[in-house]
C-alpha cells in the first residue's frame, strides 16, 4: 500500500534526476539499480546548457529491496554528485501527473 493508502500493483518505478552536468551520473544511477538487480527498462536524459535531466523507468520485480530502501541508496548517491534524484512507483506518478 501506498502512503496514500492506495494499492499498488507492479513493479515499475519512475527515477527522475536533476542537477548541474558532470561525469558519471548515468553511471552512478546505473551501477545502484544493477547492484539492486533493478531493470531499466527506458531512459530518457537531456542537458539544458549546464543543467542535467534524466528520467528512467526501471523493474523491480527481481529486486530483493524495496522502494524505501531504493529511495534511500538514490537519495545517498545524489547527495554525494550534489543531485536531486528521486524514484516513485509508476502508479503514483501517473496519478500525480493527470490531466
Amino acid at each position: 500500500m501506498s502512503a496514500t493508502g492506495e494499492t499498488i500493483v507492479g513493479s515499475r518505478v519512475i527515477v527522475s534526476v536533476l542537477g548541474h552536468d558532470r561525469v558519471g551520473i548515468i553511471a552512478a544511477v546505473a551501477n545502484i539499480l544493477a547492484e539492486s538487480n533493478i531493470n531499466i527498462l527506458d531512459i530518457s536524459q537531456t542537458i539544458i546548457q549546464e543543467f542535467f535531466t534524466m528520467m528512467l523507468i526501471a523493474d523491480m520485480g527481481k529486486s530483493k529491496i524495496d522502494l524505501a530502501e531504493l529511495k534511500s541508496r538514490l537519495a545517498n548517491i545524489g547527495e554525494e554528485l550534489g543531485l536531486r534524484i528521486e524514484a516513485q512507483h509508476e502508479d503514483i506518478f501517473r496519478y500525480m501527473h493527470r490531466i
